[in-house]
């Protein structure tokens, strides 16, 4: 099956016919957020202050970026662990997140979110950071600077490749893998 090409923000009516296994590319604006300003944007969404950017239809991607070489936008823009951000997750899906990107499976509490809401949780290749930084166009820092790597980034990206590895419909790439290993290996 040939990847579908999709823009960020991400429509809902895209994450309805999605399932767990589609190849994507994204193009268009990703944010960047990991644990630290995961913790952040909850505790502002708890105190009922205004987030650093509109989370209704976005894309968050669990990046850990190095620094750009001279005449590079950013530095190496692998995917981190997104388990690592389970437990600020459901809270920002409610407020309208549509779409994370990462790496490894989630807990059955973002799952529940992700159907309930209506979002989609890709995965990317980990390892293979410089290829993806590649898909970069733009990055500029918009929220909590001290955080450095951890800081919330904007992104401009052109066919940034991703899998559907949980969608709306209860599909789960991971549970997927396993059964079919279960099943080849009998």
């Amino acid at each position: 099956m040939d990847a579908l090409a999709i823009a960020s923000p991400i429509n809902a009516g895209v994450i309805d016919k999605l399932k767990a296994g589609d190849r994507v590319l994204i193009s268009g604006v990703l944010y960047t957020a990991r644990d630290a300003a995961h913790q952040r944007l909850v505790e502002a969404l708890d105190s009922g202050k205004e987030l650093p950017f509109d989370l209704k239809g976005q894309t968050l991607y669990y990046l850990g970026p190095s620094p750009a070489r001279p005449g590079q936008v950013i530095g190496s823009a692998g995917p981190t662990t997104s388990a690592r951000m389970d437990g600020y997750t459901p809270p920002l899906i409610a407020a309208g997140l549509r779409a994370m990107i990462g790496k490894g499976s989630r807990s059955p509490e973002v799952k529940e979110a992700t159907r309930k809401y209506r979002a989609v949780y890709f995965v990317t290749i980990g390892g293979a950071g410089a290829l993806l930084a590649r898909t970069i166009k733009k990055a500029e820092v918009i929220a909590y600077p001290d955080l450095a790597a951890e800081a919330v980034m904007r992104l401009e990206v052109e066919n940034f490749p991703a899998i559907v590895a949980n969608d709306i419909h209860g599909g789960d790439l991971f549970e997927q893998g396993r059964a079919r290993f279960q099943r080849d290996s009998i």
